[in-house]
């Protein structure tokens, strides 16, 4: 099954589980034996696999053992500032989202030209 923004949370919470099962399947490891290596309970490692919700630290914990770590860096990758951007910030790091201004909050109306 493909995971898209269409499919509701429980629904990719169930891949994620089948997707991590079958992981541990093929490495022929039991859920006692992930549990062990992960430090967590095997009743976390059987919430994971059947699609409940668990801890994120859990979570990675369970991948990691899995040697699945790897995919979280394609699937949340590093954003990096476009090269314009670097340019303005003369290689300042951003520190602060900032909201857009609306003409109402600039006090002015907006208008083609230059003139008031």
């Amino acid at each position: 099954m493909e995971i898209t923004k269409l499919l509701a949370d429980e629904a990719i919470l169930a891949e994620m589980g089948r997707r991590v099962a079958r992981r541990r399947l093929d490495l022929s490891v039991t859920q006692a034996d992930v549990a062990e290596q992960a430090g967590v309970s095997k009743r976390t490692v059987e919430r994971i696999e059947s699609g409940a919700s668990a801890q994120m630290s859990s979570f990675i914990r369970v991948l990691r053992v899995l040697d699945l770590l790897p995919g979280l860096e394609q699937m949340i990758p590093e954003a990096g500032p476009s090269p314009m951007a670097l340019l303005r910030r003369k290689g300042k790091k951003r520190r602060r989202a900032s909201k857009r201004r609306s003409s109402e909050q600039t006090g002015k109306a907006w208008s083609w030209d230059d003139d008031p």
